[in-house]
């Protein structure tokens, strides 16, 4: 005879089997209401219980982490479409021996974005190499959005390093999975955006931004305005490229025009070196070398 736990598990797992099944089918989805509830994925994809999955979506990263021992991380947020000089180059010989002209261009879009998939790395490596000698209570570990391009090359600098670093992926309606250098343990993944964002801030002792794109922009503002509104304590935040933030945003049209104060600008840190990036952030916290 099955014990106790097993028959538990069993019932928790032909649950999520008959939803899977009935969905592949078309068939509607309706609660079990002889089902315990919750394990009864139908009831928990209500729109009244919307409530209990957002709670668990802060439960289940927050309890992790911190079992895991990871209070303090360094969020990199940047574009999923810059890949690494090694893919860059292979798109580009595809793209010449085709001749196609616009499939060249882009490859050599590639190629010359990929400049910041290395910086990425670099800058984990020196974040990595400054925490792996010190005491797990001082330690500083990555965080990222656990996708490809930018967050790929942050997580691998502290993955090469031995270093526990943190994906917080997000379900999309396109396929989407999280980069092979998050640690297993610390890969989590959302559905609600909210409490996304939430968790890069509960534990960011810093946040450096590479050149990105919408989703780029929608964290790092975020980020800057709870800081600005003091809603959020005072971190580094590091905009890495400086031609690029600067060609894409002109602030002094925001003080010109008195949507922000002068020194609103001083939020802002902008590199173009990941040493420049981490003494910004080591000089900000006294850290020693």
């Amino acid at each position: 005879m099955k014990s106790t736990q097993d028959l538990s598990e069993g019932r928790l797992a032909d649950a999520w089997a008959e939803l899977q099944s009935h969905s592949n089918q078309g068939y509607a989805l309706h609660a079990d209401a002889y089902r315990l509830a919750f394990a009864d994925p139908e009831f928990l994809l209500r729109r009244e219980t919307r409530g209990l999955r957002m709670q668990l979506e802060m439960l289940k990263p927050e309890s992790e982490q911190h079992a895991q021992g990871i209070e303090n991380t360094i969020v990199v947020f940047g574009s999923a479409r810059f890949p690494s000089p090694e893919a860059a180059q292979e798109s580009l010989a595809a793209a010449q021996a085709s001749g196609d002209t616009q499939a060249l261009a882009q490859a050599e879009r590639h190629l010359r974005n990929s400049r910041y998939y290395d910086q990425a790395r670099l800058f984990s490596r020196l974040v990595a190499g400054y925490s792996k000698a010190r005491p797990a209570k001082e330690q500083l570990h990555i965080c990222t959005g656990g996708g490809p391009g930018i967050m790929e090359a942050a997580n691998r600098g502290a993955h090469e390093l031995g270093m526990l670093n943190v994906g917080l992926n997000i379900a999309l309606p396109h396929e989407q999975s999280a980069n092979p250098y998050v640690s297993p343990s610390l890969n989590f993944k959302f559905h609600y955006f909210a409490m996304r964002k939430m968790h890069f801030m509960m534990r960011a002792k810093a946040l450096v931004a590479f050149p990105g794109g919408f989703g780029t922009l929608d964290e790092l503002f975020e980020v800057i305005t709870l800081v600005q509104t003091r809603k959020a304590k005072p971190v580094p935040i590091v905009l890495f490229g400086s031609s690029y933030w600067k060609r894409l945003f002109n602030f002094e049209v925001l003080i010109e025009e008195g949507a922000i104060s002068p020194e609103d600008l001083d939020l802002l840190t902008y590199v173009d070196d990941p040493q420049d990036a981490w003494e910004a952030i080591r000089s900000f916290y006294e850290l020693t070398p």
